[in-house]
């Protein structure tokens, strides 16, 4: 199982990398990855226009796209479309951030799960 991951580097730019999903169990019901931590959870509703110019995560935390997807600029120029079911952990805190606009112009409802 994939997660994008957005981080920054020591000059405040802007990344992407793949971070792979270890299973650390198997079980009749499927496989489980060890336990990762967490502080909450957010629910979000994002109209089908949005478009935000650049800035920082608010915090480091995972956003999880429900039913629909949203492009994600990094500083470094590499554009992704995290779509719907998919995951991103984003850690660019500090630095020029990054830029978000919604796809296909669809309502997006995701979670996001703050970790610090």
């Amino acid at each position: 199982m994939r997660i994008h991951n957005l981080y920054v580097d020591a000059a405040g730019e802007t990344h992407f990398r793949d971070i792979q999903v270890e299973w650390a169990e198997t079980t009749p019901a499927g496989k489980l990855s060890k336990r990762f931590p967490a502080t909450g959870i957010i629910f979000r509703q994002v109209q089908p226009d949005y478009d935000l110019d650049w800035h920082p995560a608010p915090r480091r935390q995972y956003i999880i796209n429900l039913d629909a997807g949203v492009q994600i600029t990094a500083s470094d120029g590499e554009s992704r479309v995290i779509g719907a079911g998919e995951v991103i952990l984003v850690e660019d805190t500090r630095g020029k951030g990054h830029l978000s606009k919604a796809v296909q112009g669809k309502l997006r409802h995701c979670i996001f799960v703050p970790v610090d």
